[in-house]
């Protein structure tokens, strides 16, 4: 398990979703209204990325004809087959006793904790004013 800087936060403004690689996994980032979340980028279904389909929210339905819009932009769409998942959890929307996808903890620190590190090394006065996206393993 480890932290791995995938972008400054600025790249990834509310409303975006970017696809990072690491340690060898694609990962799709998703910023919803200022909220980051980040899965798995390849649909369980049959591979499709992620990071390339739409955004939606939760429509429910306690009886016919009444419709509940919520959670805006917190599903993704599959762009090859519509399957939806949950940005939280991952969690498959069209088939859920059997698919999910990795949901991955994200965090944004600012650069200069990230310089400070547990390096032992000649050092040279730097400051970082960015902000970064973290994803935890």
């Amino acid at each position: 398990m480890g932290k791995f800087v995938v972008a400054p936060l600025a790249d990834i403004p509310p409303g975006t979703q970017k696809r990072v690689r690491v340690a060898g996994r694609d990962i799709a980032v998703f910023n919803v209204g200022g909220e980051l979340f980040g899965i798995s980028d390849a649909c369980p279904h049959q591979g499709g990325s992620l990071s390339t389909g739409t955004t939606v929210g939760l429509t429910t339905s306690s009886e016919p004809g009444t419709f509940c819009h919520s959670r805006p932009g917190e599903f993704v769409r599959c762009p090859w087959h519509s399957w939806e998942f949950d940005l939280r959890t991952g969690q498959s929307w069209c088939d859920p006793r059997r698919f999910r996808t990795k949901a991955y903890d994200l965090s944004v620190e600012p650069g200069e904790t990230l310089v400070a590190g547990p390096y032992v090394a000649e050092t040279f006065g730097v400051s970082v004013e960015d902000q970064y996206v973290v994803v935890e393993f």
